[in-house]
């Protein structure tokens, strides 16, 4: 394993965010204090508790996963888009690393901004609420979890777009909506049956769902199929970027 070239991606891709700091950092954390501030006051105001948590409390984990999810994608998805869009990606192929390295350079890098993001999203959200973690260990753990398998997921992104629009196609179209409607600000047991086995199609339910177990110790679904999606779906992400260095779909002339 080349660890050089490995450090050598991570940093780049960091200094890259400390030099756009406002952008990288402060933007996400106002856009979700200010969720924090619409939500937790228009709809807590009528709504006291869910599951005997207080609703501004309640809404902290979907918050943080919405800021995770967007935020690994973006950032990876960028981070190897960019070098494709400017040609420097052939210089990366033909060096002397393997696509393991440079995926957990790119991947590393991306991962690790999201986690910070987060980290700062969750510090704030204590200025607004009392919060207690039940399970710190398995909220570390379901953070890194998630903020990996969709730091590739947004890698795989970045290597199909073909421009600049399509970089933000799946995370605003698709990936958005899918938080909200994953129970970010409700629990699913607040819907009619219909709709709660409808959820259960929606993958996002499943990361809300065991990271805020690991908060308040309730979950809408048994946090050991919480956990087996976020491995199934980290495992595909794997394989697909496998098959991609493999065959040099869109990354070779």
């Amino acid at each position: 394993m080349n660890w050089q070239a490995i450090l050598s991606i991570y940093r780049f891709e960091m200094n890259r965010t400390f030099r756009t700091l406002a952008q990288s950092v402060v933007s996400p954390v106002l856009s979700t204090s200010l969720y924090f501030v619409v939500f937790g006051t228009a709809i807590g105001a009528r709504i006291d508790t869910v599951d005997n948590i207080p609703y501004g409390a309640f809404i902290v984990p979907g918050l943080v996963m919405l800021t995770l999810l967007q935020q690994s994608i973006t950032n990876a998805s960028f981070g190897i888009y960019f070098p494709k869009f400017i040609g420097t990606i052939y210089e990366l192929l033909s060096a002397p690393i393997s696509f393991i390295e440079v995926v957990i350079g790119y991947v590393g890098a991306a991962a690790t901004k999201a986690l910070m993001i987060a980290v700062i999203i969750l510090a704030t959200s204590t200025l607004f609420v009392d919060l207690t973690i039940a399970h710190p260990v398995w909220m570390v753990a379901f953070l890194v979890l998630t903020a990996v398998s969709f730091a590739l997921l947004g890698f795989i992104i970045g290597i199909w777009a073909g421009n600049f629009e399509q970089l933000q196609l799946i995370p605003l179209l698709v990936v958005t909506p899918l938080v909200f409607l994953g129970g970010a600000f409700y629990s699913i047991t607040m819907l009619p049956p219909a709709w709660q086995a409808v959820s259960l199609f929606n993958p996002v339910v499943y990361l809300i769902s065991g990271f805020r177990w690991s908060f308040f110790g309730m979950a809408d679904v048994p946090v050991g199929i919480s956990l087996a999606a976020i491995a199934l779906f980290l495992t595909a992400c794997l394989a697909a970027i496998w098959w991609i260095f493999r065959t040099g779909w869109r990354i070779k002339p």
